[in-house]
């Protein structure tokens, strides 16, 4: 329903055999660049701020261009990216391979939401650092956000470097490449002596790069959630995962090709291939193919303290993974006995519905789990009857249904140039519509499930209202999701407390029951640990709601949501943390819901955010 700008989506392709090979069996050189296409559109969910793609070749000789990069600007970025450098190509249609742009041995595609409010092409990925020496020469992209920018940014200054914009992939492209010139220095050092040849030296460097050990000295000091992703002007290629496995990596090889994404069902559609012939890419774990086509899998970093993102399987990747349609559906089944007891047991006077489209699986699995809940009922209520039933009572109990129907519809999109405009929240109002005569007027109940509440902007400017249209006795909306109460640090635009509805009503619950001095004591507390090094710095946050339960923090959010003027009662039931970990036993990365942070630089993030809540609240 909110709609989060999050983590980025990566695509890589490499070429395991010479390009005349692809031209002999599919009569094009374009089948790496056309995997490159369908990896990246199916993933296009990921990122809709711009595009980029980057191919380099291996097969080129001195004098010509080796590394090719296109980028672009706007949810239209892909179409354009690849319309782009289909037209560059024709007009190198009956030139050698080896002359035709992007006709190379390996390519790389990202997706871009910006995490960080920056924008603009300078910003998108890949990043390239050119050098002279093939070996030298680096292109990055990756989906992840950084906790620590400063400390890297020091470290390059520490070094003699001076890096040219504030940006974390920027450092992490300065911080590799300086890793990658050394390795090539000390490689050039031990053969030249040996090699009066070149283009032998050369090789002989390329052919010894120890790209694990580059990766291992460059990311021993990185703080945050990341999938680090690169090819080095000699065609080798890389995939780095974070040691708590926060972002998600997948990859598939056969003898002809090796690719690497975000998503696990989108290789699989793409290649064509079976769920057990993709793998995951394993905490802390890098997948390295070198230039010569040889594929290893290193462990980088060790795993530490674990927590892949179970936001990813709420509402980020795509729910036709096999195991997020089933791990989304038992999030909805989990929410059965909490909304029961909101419309105190009363289903035959009830209609169920979701907000579309992302809740729709949530809301399957709901839907069973009434059903069996149903069924289990219909089955006492006859073996209840000592005598015979009467054929109508009979018939009463068999014809008893859970009663769903679709009651929102999105209407529209707001664009762009009205996001500032003083009549936003009046058109907000309109993004969704209601199906009218779809419920009993002041007889219904309605329950309408989402897969998360943040802010909670949508549900009060324009969902509560035109359900309301409806007159239903009681307005229930449910969230697949906890309560989101703390600033997400590692790729999605989370970071700020005022934005979250949950927060908000723990404050508002605290300076209504005189409870002020709690949030006192927090800014104390933070303030005092705010110049410590972050693995010193403790979530006292928590602090905030403590006092509450969760259904305490829930009645307030209900009270801050519901317009004024709505005439029927609200109601917000929220998943609870124990579903959660139930609904997706392997991601338990919990921390935007419970605040216990898989890294130091976590506890930083929340400790600045409170702090800048805080004194531009109270000061």
């Amino acid at each position: 329903m909110e709609q989060l700008k999050h983590e980025c989506g990566i695509a890589m392709v490499r070429l395991l055999k010479p390009v005349s090979y692809y031209v002999e069996k599919y009569g094009t050189w374009k089948y790496g660049l056309d995997k490159l296409y369908l990896l990246m559109e199916k993933q296009h969910n990921r990122g809709q701020e711009g595009a980029g793609i980057g191919c380099i070749s291996g097969n080129v000789q001195p004098g010509m261009e080796y590394i090719f990069r296109e980028r672009a600007l706007g949810s239209g970025a892909i179409k354009e990216i690849f319309e782009n450098v289909h037209k560059t190509c024709e007009t190198f249609a009956h030139e050698p391979l080896e002359k035709i742009p992007f006709c190379g041995d390996v390519y790389m595609g990202h997706l871009r939401y910006s995490t960080t409010g920056r924008s603009g092409l300078s910003y998108i990925h890949p990043f390239l650092r050119r050098n002279n020496w093939q070996s030298r020469s680096l292109m990055l992209c990756g989906n992840f956000n950084m906790t620590n920018v400063d400390e890297i940014f020091e470290q390059l200054i520490s070094q003699g470097q001076h890096p040219r914009l504030y940006s974390d992939t920027l450092m992490i492209l300065e911080m590799m490449g300086n890793y990658l010139d050394r390795e090539v220095q000390h490689l050039y050092d031990y053969y030249h002596p040996k090699m009066a040849n070149g283009e032998l030296l050369n090789r002989k460097i390329a052919e010894n790069i120890d790209l694990a050990s580059i990766l291992r000295r460059s990311s021993h000091s990185w703080d945050g959630g990341y999938v680090i992703c690169g090819l080095t002007g000699n065609t080798d290629m890389f995939a780095l995962r974070d040691p708590c496995g926060i972002r998600p990596a997948f990859y598939y090889v056969d003898d002809e090709i090796a690719v690497v994404a975000s998503e696990r069902p989108v290789i699989q559609t793409v290649m064509n291939v079976s769920v057990e012939e993709v793998n995951e890419l394993q905490p802390g774990e890098a997948f390295i193919v070198r230039q010569n086509g040889s594929i290893s899998l290193e462990q980088i970093q060790a795993p530490q303290n674990v927590k892949p993102c179970s936001f990813e399987r709420i509402y980020f990747s795509r729910g036709s993974d096999q195991d997020i349609y089933q791990e989304r559906k038992m999030l909805g089944r989990m929410l059965v006995n909490p909304i029961l007891q909101s419309i105190d047991n009363d289903l035959e006077n009830t209609v169920f519905s979701f907000i579309p489209n992302t809740a729709e699986v949530a809301f399957f699995g709901m839907m069973e789990g009434f059903e069996e809940y149903l069924t289990e009922q219909k089955k006492q209520l006859i073996k209840n009857q000592i005598h015979k039933l009467p054929e109508e009572e009979l018939d009463r109990i068999l014809s008893l249904r859970i009663r769903q129907e679709k009651v929102a519809i999105k209407d529209i999109k707001l664009r762009t140039f009205i996001a500032e405009d003083e009549n936003r929240n009046d058109l907000a109002a309109h993004v969704y519509d209601i199906t009218y005569g779809s419920i009993r007027p002041y007889t219904d109940n309605l329950v309408v499930i989402d897969d998360s509440i943040v802010r909670g902007t949508t549900l009060r400017q324009s969902i509560i209202k035109i359900l309301d249209r409806l007159h239903p006795k009681k307005i229930i909306i449910v969230s697949s999701s906890p309560q989101i109460r703390y600033p997400d640090c590692y790729g999605i635009d989370m970071n700020r407390m005022n934005e979250f509805v949950a927060f908000r009503a723990a404050i508002a619950l605290l300076e209504e029951r005189e409870m002020r001095n709690i949030i006192e004591k927090v800014y104390q507390m933070s303030k005092a640990q705010e110049n410590l090094p972050k693995e010193y710095i403790v979530n006292h946050v928590k602090a905030i709601y403590q006092p509450f339960s969760a259904e305490e923090i829930a009645r307030k959010i209900a009270e801050l949501l519901t317009p004024e003027g709505t005439a029927s009662e609200v109601e917000i039931v929220f998943q609870s943390l124990e579903g959660l970990h139930q609904a997706c036993p392997d991601h338990p990365g919990d921390w935007y819901f419970s605040g216990d942070y898989p890294t130091s630089g976590g506890n930083l993030v929340v400790n600045k955010a409170f702090l800048k809540y805080y004194e531009e609240k109270y000061r």
